[in-house]
């Protein structure tokens, strides 16, 4: 095996590698090696300081690791979970074809569908991107704020990492979904001058830790509370209290909408 990697890696793979023993740090990397026949294979490549008593490096440990089968195998899967996206991708596009030839009676039903629909898209994509694995909470944040365009500039958001399952990241990306086009329609993202603040924390003691999350709007028209509940109040209250064992509030005070959840960490996955 002739440890040289192809043309359009050297580069890359040597300058890494020079940088690394220039410093002192740890070597990592991932590249395709040529065998005796011609062929190539991918390697997990890493060496390691070996240093003495003062600190000095005397010496380098390394491994090379034949990753092929490996990467084949996730490349595999990675195509199988993008046509898995693209083929329901299509079945939701054929429940709202249905839905826009359904007379129900309200102009907005087709529209809000659309919206939710497109909601639960984002998230799909954020989740096979991530190959069905836990997801960052900001990460899902930022895929349903895509969806209401530039006003997501009006939106600030702050907490610490904090990462969900599969089944969490859905409970709260159509809370936050719905609750964003709410706000474009009626709050704070209705008028240039609003904002939402999003912020969570992670805090308690080992025995009784909590997570708690938040929705504000501030600077946008007068709030009125709703008259009666709907199918939107069972998107932003009902499922994540259900799924995530959560505290769910909503308040509605004259400066701005406020909606609060609160739960046990170890409910986000």
């Amino acid at each position: 095996m002739a440890l040289v990697p192809p043309p359009d890696h050297l580069h890359r793979v040597v300058r890494h590698f020079s940088h690394c023993i220039d410093t002192g740090q740890d070597w990592e990397d991932t590249f395709p090696l040529r065998a005796a026949d011609g062929s190539y294979r991918w390697f997990l490549s890493r060496a390691k300081a070996i240093r003495d008593s003062g600190g000095r490096i005397v010496r380098w440990f390394g491994t090379n690791t034949d990753v092929t089968e490996m990467r084949d195998a996730e490349q595999r899967i990675a195509l199988l979970l993008d046509e898995v996206n693209h083929r329901s991708k299509n079945m939701l596009a054929v429940i709202l074809s249905i839905a826009r030839r359904t007379d129900s009676g309200h102009p907005d039903f087709v529209k809000r569908l659309e919206q939710r629909i497109r909601g639960l898209a984002a998230n799909q994509d954020l989740l096979v991107s991530r190959s069905w694995s836990n997801v960052p909470l900001i990460d899902m944040i930022e895929a349903q704020l895509g969806n209401i365009g530039e006003v997501s500039r009006q939106v600030r958001m702050a907490g610490p990492p904090v990462s969900l399952s599969p089944a969490a990241a859905e409970s709260l990306a159509m809370a936050m979904h719905e609750m964003a086009t709410n706000s474009l329609k009626y709050g704070a993202l209705s008028v240039a001058a609003g904002w939402i603040d999003i912020v969570w924390s992670l805090s308690g003691e080992q025995e009784a830790p909590r997570f708690e999350l938040s929705w504000c709007e501030s600077d946008g028209p007068p709030v009125t509370p709703p008259v009666r509940t709907g199918f939107g109040t069972r998107i932003t209250i009902d499922v994540p209290r259900s799924r995530l064992n959560a505290v769910v509030e909503t308040r509605y005070p004259p400066e701005g909408f406020v909606w609060t959840l609160a739960c046990d960490p170890a409910d986000l996955g």
